[in-house]
């Protein structure tokens, strides 16, 4: 945790609304707990791709009849795992070309997409429905690289600067370390009442 002790060193010297332009909500403060080698884009949309894979496991070993299933969903899954680790790299140089700031990804759209994406092919497997592949897998896989995308690469890329000393936020023409803290004052440093009331501000 020695990278992500350097920035929180920093977080002093922000304003409320940076530090949350900063942190985000509950998902991305979870993520702000880890190194940030280890908290690099293309990891946690790896991980995503691990998360589908896992959920693959029991409609891989029940719809198919051949021995080599387990083979079969090892190499499925490795490819999985690649193809959203390298768009999680993309993410990242998109925005350090763009110097995007984070964005809330749209959750009533993105949240439950792997979950119906997961109810189709799992109908698409009985055999019960033709179901075009191509969109049960864009159901499945579209979620985590777009909340890395909208999110979390633009939230990285300003958390190195402030590791390594730069503030993200100096170049910007409107300043906000002015601003009221009346909500942090509410709160009294309650991070999941907060989180509550940030999720509720960016909806």
């Amino acid at each position: 945790m020695e990278s992500s002790a350097r920035w929180q060193g920093y977080l002093t010297v922000l304003s409320s609304n940076e530090r949350e332009t900063l942190l985000g909500t509950s998902l991305s403060r979870r993520f702000t707990k880890l190194p940030l080698w280890l908290s690099h884009p293309s990891n946690i949309s790896a991980f995503y791709g691990l998360l589908v894979s896992l959920a693959l496991l029991l409609p891989y070993r029940f719809a198919q009849d051949s021995n080599g299933w387990f083979t079969n969903w090892i190499f499925h899954s490795a490819l999985i795992m690649v193809a959203c680790l390298l768009l999680g790299m993309m993410s990242l140089i998109i925005v350090s070309i763009s110097k995007r700031f984070p964005v809330a990804p749209p959750r009533y759209i993105l949240y439950p997409m792997p979950f119906v994406g997961f109810a189709l092919l799992s109908i698409s497997l009985t055999e019960m429905l033709t179901l075009p592949v191509s969109f049960i897998w864009l159901l499945l896989l579209l979620p985590g690289p777009m909340y890395v995308h909208l999110s979390w690469a633009p939230r990285w890329r300003l958390l190195r600067q402030l590791e390594n000393g730069v503030n993200p936020f100096a170049h910007l023409d409107i300043d906000h370390r002015n601003d009221s803290n009346e909500i942090e004052d509410i709160t009294d440093g309650d991070e999941e009442l907060l989180s509550v009331i940030n999720a509720l501000e960016e909806e």
